[in-house]
């Protein structure tokens, strides 16, 4: 396992300069160094379904358009773009400053300019049953694509779908060269070639990855400076948690993301604020993390405890939200009352549905008996263990109004496959946004959406939702869209199928001489803007 300590960063400056002797050479101080605990299993973006991998692939790849910090659609390869609403096409005009990074298999000139050809034939590899793409799905709404020209690319959808612009943001829709593909064949997810702000340098699995700056990328800062301001971005891959907070206050990472137990009460004080012991060499970045948290109920049972509303909306009001985030997870989180679609995305929630009311929830508990003599009220909750204390918390307040909780642990793997097929009564699950908006979220409560054909894992079913869905795709106003998928929300939630327990929130610790780092709701990477000075 490598760590990049004073030694190690010599040598990796060194190994980057004598690699490229036609490079100007850089300070080796403008390396950023960060850590993945879990494993990169594929540098191609048409497999970059995760966190691992979508990080570095973000600094390799680009598509035609892509977000800001605040989740707003702006211009990446496409520098322009118009939608017919009658013919639902979408029509992109296309910078005509982009290559691909440098390499042998473009012949001579080492590289090429990047052309509408070049996503046409990334689309349909994208969806070739042969390369098996998790990403495949994200062009299910589109009817056909077709390059006018060089600098143009029409894409014509199947129906109205608003999302469809956010879907393009996706890494899955990112442009690659064919002659790599066809040069490289499988090993393309070792040796990937892009347009993005860094190259491919070297990847040893599990040890080391190396990005090098692209000095062929296409943006510019406010001021005309080329990006990247870094040389290279260096990857090390430390399982343990522990170990990867202990490089860091150390100096050999540049920064760490989310919050561990392992280390959370001695980097944070109980209101969530940095302990002063490590503002000398950190700061800290937050921002609501488009990921809800939440339990389900597999409607598929047919106990009285999983049919019975009372119970399931006892379960809700049941749960002190506030006490849970402060005492479990150090004030990192925002209290889940206002239903499933989490802060920060258009349509959420802005009053409490189900606020901590155990009086009410015994009550409703009550009611459930009285309906059915002689039961007992008792439901089997399974979860992984990285989330026992929070299933053990719940255990213990539902208790108080008269639920029995019996607690399945699981592994991680076996959980998936439980839920996907409707294997469980209980589950504690998590939803994070696919692309940013609040469409994502309500398709987990639409019929054709039942698993294992969808992410529907509860089985709800409501025809009026259902309905409501559909409109809202068809409207092409985004505030009665919005309000639509508020309605939606609210309705599901009276229901209740689902126990959200906490909207995440996305935390980064950064060391302090690195600066335009940035954070965002859906808490990916990425470096073309950040700087690093010496400490």
């Amino acid at each position: 396992m490598l760590k990049f300590g004073p030694i190690c960063g010599l040598m990796l400056f060194l190994l980057l300069v004598s690699c490229d002797h036609g490079m100007q050479q850089r300070d080796p101080s403008t390396v950023f160094r960060y850590n993945e605990s879990g494993n990169i299993s594929s540098l191609d973006p048409a497999f970059a379904r995760n966190p691992q991998n979508i990080w570095p692939t973000n600094q390799l790849f680009n598509g035609l358009v892509q977000l800001d910090d605040s989740l707003n659609i702006q211009p990446d390869l496409a520098k322009a773009w118009t939608y017919n609403d009658s013919s639902l096409t979408y029509t992109f005009t296309l910078r005509e400053d982009v290559f691909f990074h440098q390499n042998a298999i473009f012949g001579p000139n080492q590289t090429r300019k990047v052309v509408a050809a070049d996503f046409v034939y990334s689309f349909d590899r994208l969806k070739d049953p042969e390369l098996a793409a998790p990403g495949s799905w994200v062009l299910q709404q589109v009817q056909r694509y077709w390059a006018e020209n060089d600098s143009t690319l029409s894409i014509t959808l199947k129906q109205p779908f608003p999302p469809f612009l956010g879907i393009l943001s996706m890494r899955y829709c990112s442009v690659v060269p064919k002659e790599a593909v066809t040069h490289f064949g499988n090993d393309f997810r070792k040796n990937p070639v892009g347009t993005g702000p860094f190259a491919f340098k070297l990847w040893v699995e599990n040890t080391k990855l190396i990005l090098r700056r692209n000095p062929l990328y296409f943006e510019q800062d406010e001021n005309g400076n080329q990006l990247p301001y870094l040389e290279a971005v260096a990857i090390s891959f430390l399982p343990d948690k522990q170990s990867e907070f202990l490089e860091f206050t150390q100096g050999n990472l540049d920064f760490i993301s989310g919050i561990d137990q392992s280390y959370k009460d001695a980097l944070l004080t109980a209101q969530g604020i940095l302990n002063p012991d490590y503002e000398r060499i950190a700061y800290m970045l937050k921002a609501p993390f488009l990921n809800t948290e939440y339990v389900g109920f597999n409607l598929q049972e047919q106990r009285p405890e999983i049919q019975s509303k009372l119970i399931r909306q006892a379960v809700n009001y049941g749960i002190d939200r506030k006490k849970m985030i402060r005492y479990l997870r150090n004030g990192i989180g925002f209290s889940a009352d206002n239903g499933f679609i989490p802060k920060g995305l258009k349509g959420s929630g802005t009053k409490a549905i189900y606020p901590y009311d155990m009086v009410k929830a015994k009550s409703l508990v009550d009611s459930f008996k009285a309906l059915n003599p002689g039961v007992s009220p008792e439901l089997t909750l399974s979860t992984n263990p990285q989330y026992l204390d929070l299933c053990e918390y719940m255990q213990t307040e539902l208790d108080k109004i008269g639920l029995k909780i019996k607690i399945d642990v699981l592994p991680p793997s076996t959980l998936r496959q439980l839920k996907n097929t409707g294997g469980l009564e209980l589950f504690r699950a998590s939803w994070v946004a696919d692309y940013p908006d609040a469409e994502n979220y309500l398709s987990l409560f639409i019929k054709r959406n039942f698993t294992p054909n969808g992410p529907n894992y509860t089985h709800y079913y409501q025809p009026e939702i259902d309905s409501l869905y559909q409109s809202a795709l068809e409207s092409s106003q985004d505030s009665l869209r919005w309000n639509i998928y508020r309605i939606m929300d609210q309705k599901i939630m009276q229901q209740a199928p689902v126990v959200p327990l906490y909207y995440d929130m996305a935390i980064r610790f950064v060391r302090k001489n690195v600066s335009g780092l940035g954070i965002n709701a859906q808490n990916f990477l990425f470096l073309k803007h950040t700087k690093k000075i010496k400490p």
